[in-house]
């Protein structure tokens, strides 16, 4: 094996310890909190604070949740969309949340890397592994390792799309005030037509 194949082998592998590593690490620390035995610090004299004065628009006293699928690219979509809200509806309030997928392709998404390496350590080491459970190598093994680079690019390759895949939920949902008046893609002005004409009846 030349070293060009070690260096396309080996990057594979990084990637995916990388992963694993990232998936069972545990969480940082949290940050210390101060002693009570310190003094608190001085307190300066406080100005009189002049009180801003109440945005009164016809968005105030509205809140829109946009819902969206983060690995599926929708983060600008939203992001324009909460600007053109707050600029077309002043004092509305508009937050930004992930749209999870459902729990079953969680849980296989979390399961595709333990797939990945199952099969590469079958590839690498299946000639120890088939014996000691009392099997002969089945012929497309050995059709496998004739190419085992390939084969492992092609496992690790289509993992992860598998795992894209499987989080990802599609889903670009706007909510106001916990209704869902309304479901969009990237009709931007269909959805301040219909939003305004909502507001007007809450």
């Amino acid at each position: 094996m030349d070293r060009v194949q070690l260096v396309l082998m080996g990057l594979p592998i990084l990637l995916f310890c990388s992963d694993v590593v990232t998936l069972f690490a545990p969480l940082p620390p949290a940050a210390p909190t101060p002693s009570p035995a310190t003094p608190p610090p001085p307190t300066l004299p406080r100005r009189r604070s002049v009180s801003e004065p109440q945005v009164d628009g016809p968005g105030s006293g509205t809140t829109v949740d946009l819902k969206f699928c983060a690995s599926c690219s929708y983060r600008g979509t939203a992001m324009t969309m909460k600007r053109m809200l707050e600029t077309s509806f002043p004092g509305i309030h508009v937050v930004l949340e992930n749209y999870p997928p459902p729990f079953p392709k969680r849980a296989l998404s979390k399961a595709v890397p333990l797939l990945q390496v199952g099969a590469m350590a079958t590839l690498m080491a299946g000639d120890q592994i088939f014996p000691r459970f009392g099997m002969v190598p089945p012929p497309w093994y050995y059709s496998l390792c004739a190419n085992r680079f390939g084969t492992m690019a092609s496992i690790w390759l289509f993992g992860n799309f598998a795992q894209s895949f499987l989080q990802s939920s599609g889903a670009f949902e706007v909510y106001c005030n916990g209704q869902l008046p309304i479901w969009i893609c990237h009709a931007y002005a269909s959805v301040l037509l219909q939003f305004s004409g909502f507001l007007k009846t809450v």
